[in-house]
């Protein structure tokens, strides 16, 4: 039974698949316009509507139309849907795109020169399974092998490679091979052929729709940990890793040292070169004192231009000697928004291992040193130090 399918009711099936991935995506659309990346899916799925769509008329158009011009419309359409992969990657650039626009050019042309020709139904079939399987290589590339991907993206990539391991075969079988491999010739290959489809068609719609949702979730969790302007870690977040560290440091026995800072006269900088110079300075302050961290170090905005750092296993001799470092540093730098040069004054406690405060007592220590910092003509660091009975003692490093 299942070798006497009625392609055309099949057929129908898939467009109704992709149609109804369509209509769910134009509603979606609806508010959000401006998302490239599921723009590019929506147009890769009109063009596959477009093109199974005419496959549905075979028989009562033209030959040319339902080989050439249905082909043409799915090469571009899976041209588009890996497009939109690559994106979900992270992976499309300009040499990418300039690569996808040469092969889809060549898939096309190539396959109606093949219908032109009068070439066998076989080999136009190995060339589009081939051209198809090539689309996907590269994203599956990525998905399988990229240092930072998911589980979601890891499965996705190994899924997509069956199909191209699929769409290889089905090419070679094709070249040799007698038995026809097209759509409408009732045989075991046309049932297998259409179960393929209609797997992928689920693989393609359900699997993106996961990807996009997997991509947006991350963005949500980098808005919620990250400062977008400066790159460092939000204060909420900052707190509770610095939380977390000072805990495991307690257990070890190990000493930790917390700085706090603030860019000298940053809203005179606002008010004469404007507020976009000031977030440049900002950006640029951030980004010098990023490249001299260590990888273990926290680094995190308060608010405004103050910003703490957390050394763990940093005493007070080496504390000392990166704070300065830090200070010299941002001293020396330039930022081109602004024609003159910037300091930052900085407070800095070490903790000995017979001490345990949260990060808020750690910051109200700093701010009284990072004040005597301001008060001793700034651009410079101030250490608070306790002793054993909790008696603060103010002094330069």
């Amino acid at each position: 039974m299942i070798l006497s399918l009625d392609m055309k009711t099949a057929f129908i099936s898939v467009v109704l698949g992709h149609l109804f991935t369509v209509i769910l995506i134009s509603a979606y659309r609806y508010g959000h316009k401006k998302d490239k990346l599921i723009n590019t899916f929506y147009v890769s799925k009109c063009l596959e509507v477009a093109g199974w769509g005419l496959v549905i008329f075979r028989g009562g158009i033209p030959e040319y139309i339902s080989l050439g011009i249905v082909n043409s419309f799915l090469f571009a359409g899976s041209a588009v849907e890996t497009v939109a992969l690559s994106m979900v990657m992270h992976a499309y650039n300009r040499r990418v795109k300039r690569r996808y626009i040469m092969f889809t050019i060549f898939s096309i042309v190539g396959f109606n020169a093949l219908v032109l020709l009068g070439v066998s139904e076989n080999t136009r079939i190995a060339f589009a399974s081939l051209c198809t399987g090539m689309f996907l290589v590269y994203p599956v590339y990525r998905m399988i092998t990229g240092s930072y991907s998911s589980m979601l993206k890891r499965l996705m990539g190994y899924l997509y490679g069956i199909v191209v391991i699929g769409l290889f075969g089905r090419a070679a079988m094709s070249l040799f091979t007698e038995q026809s491999m097209g759509f409408f010739t009732p045989s075991l290959y046309q049932a297998l052929s259409f179960l393929s489809l209609y797997l992928i068609m689920i693989l393609e719609n359900t699997g993106f729709i996961l990807l996009y949702k997997e991509q947006a979730d991350e963005r949500l969790i980098r808005m919620a940990t990250w400062d977008d302007l400066t790159g460092t870690l939000n204060r909420r977040t900052f707190i509770e890793q610095a939380e977390g560290l000072l805990t495991s440091l307690s257990r070890s026995r190990s000493a930790v040292s917390f700085i706090l800072f603030d860019i000298d006269h940053y809203k005179n900088i606002n008010d004469t070169y404007g507020h976009i110079a000031g977030d440049r300075v900002l950006a640029g302050m951030s980004g010098l004192i990023k490249e001299k961290l260590n990888d273990g170090d926290l680094f995190g905005r308060f608010g405004g231009d103050e910003f703490a750092i957390l050394l763990p296993g940093t005493n007070e001799e080496q504390s000392g000697e990166a704070a300065e470092r830090l200070r010299l540093a941002v001293e020396h730098m330039r930022v081109p928004a602004i024609p003159v040069s910037f300091t930052i004054s900085m407070g800095i406690i070490t903790l000995d291992r017979w001490m345990e405060p949260g990060v808020n007592k750690l910051y109200k220590w700093c701010d009284q040193a990072l004040y005597e910092a301001k008060r001793r003509g700034r651009n410079c660091v101030v250490r608070i130090r306790f002793t054993e009975e909790q008696q603060g003692v103010i002094e330069y490093v």
